[in-house]
């Protein structure tokens, strides 16, 4: 492997270690997300995302359902980051993000998930793909400079929910190789009552202005699979309850439009969703036609597409695995 991560460079000049003190202060008076909540988890206290000091894998393994350029013919190699900082009806993960008293118990010490991260390494996998890192990133950081020091030379994916503290983004900055954010809503009074989460797509827009400064809107390619760059992916919602169009408009106007979006058909009404009216279905074609046709409308030129199923053919499994393929 030719490319090497930015965080070895980070790490060699201990550069690294003094940005995992700094994202530990953090912790003393939790802001690592824009909950702000504020209590010490370096001594277990817990808030909105109830969790502690110690970092939470709920599992690991070699995966095949990210987009082909992640996933490439060895998997990615996810790690599941147990309980979130948000509250959707509709998560395909509940399982794991909102199970606290069980997730609590999957709790690791930070030399155990840098071994994780040897472990998906020796298994041949393309990178580390950090699945909802938003609430443990100050832990994460640690056991990146941890897993430096035993030998890793991945590139890592922070593939999170973009409810992102812009100031724990900095931190990253140079140790993250591959963004993957989720814009979920161009509204935040549908954020608020369908993930319980204030301010979302301000806060949304400034954590991906922040990893677009990094890492800006090309990819970099390590055979045939992204190596750096930043991928915006987007889950369509039944009744535009997106608001898809404000997300795209964002994306074309305030980054560029050639950045790089995944525009996702797999919604499923899990959880939550069935007891709402409006979310208590799949999406149809049309919905997602429309969203497509925006695309052309906002000269966004990258990325990635997927074909529509129906429901009797579609079902998430328990972790979120995505078997309908991607496209260009």
């Amino acid at each position: 492997m030719s490319f090497e991560p930015s965080y070895i460079r980070l790490y060699e000049s201990g550069e690294l270690a003094k940005r995992v003190e700094l994202a530990d202060e953090m912790l003393k008076s939790c802001d690592i997300c824009p909950r702000d909540c504020h209590v010490d988890r370096t001594k277990d206290e817990i808030s909105y995302c109830v969790s502690g000091y110690h970092p939470i894998v709920s599992s690991y393994t070699p995966h095949f359902g990210e987009e082909p350029v992640l996933s490439g013919t060895n998997g990615a190699g996810n790690i599941f980051f147990g309980n979130c900082n948000l509250r959707c009806f509709y998560c395909q993960n509940f399982i794991i993000s909102q199970n606290w008293k069980v997730e609590r118990k999957n709790e690791v010490t930070f030399e155990r998930l840098a071994d994780i991260m040897i472990e998906l390494q020796e298994k041949g996998c393309h990178n580390i793909g950090l699945v909802s890192p938003t609430h443990f990133a100050s832990q994460i950081l640690r056991s990146i400079n941890i897993a430096a020091g035993k030998g890793l030379r991945l590139p890592i994916i922070y593939n999170t929910n973009a409810y992102d503290s812009v100031e724990i983004l900095k931190l990253l900055d140079g140790v993250i190789d591959i963004y993957l954010p989720d814009i979920k809503y161009g509204n935040d009074e549908y954020a608020k009552r369908y993930s319980k989460v204030p301010n979302y797509f301000e806060k949304a827009k400034l954590a991906v202005k922040e990893m677009f400064r990094q890492v800006g809107d090309k990819l970099t390619y390590e055979n045939n699979v992204v190596a750096r760059g930043l991928i915006i992916r987007h889950l369509v919602l039944p009744n535009d309850l997106a608001e898809s169009e404000e997300v795209l408009k964002f994306l074309a106007k305030e980054l560029s439009t050639n950045v790089h979006l995944s525009v996702m058909s797999q919604y499923y009404p899990v959880f939550k969703a069935k007891e709402d009216i409006l979310l208590d279905r799949t999406i149809r074609e049309s919905e997602y036609d429309k969203v497509l046709r925006l695309l052309d409308k906002y000269d966004l030129k990258n990325g990635w597409t997927q074909e529509m199923e129906s429901q009797e053919t579609y079902r998430p499994d328990f972790d979120g695995n995505r078997e309908k393929p991607f496209s260009f």
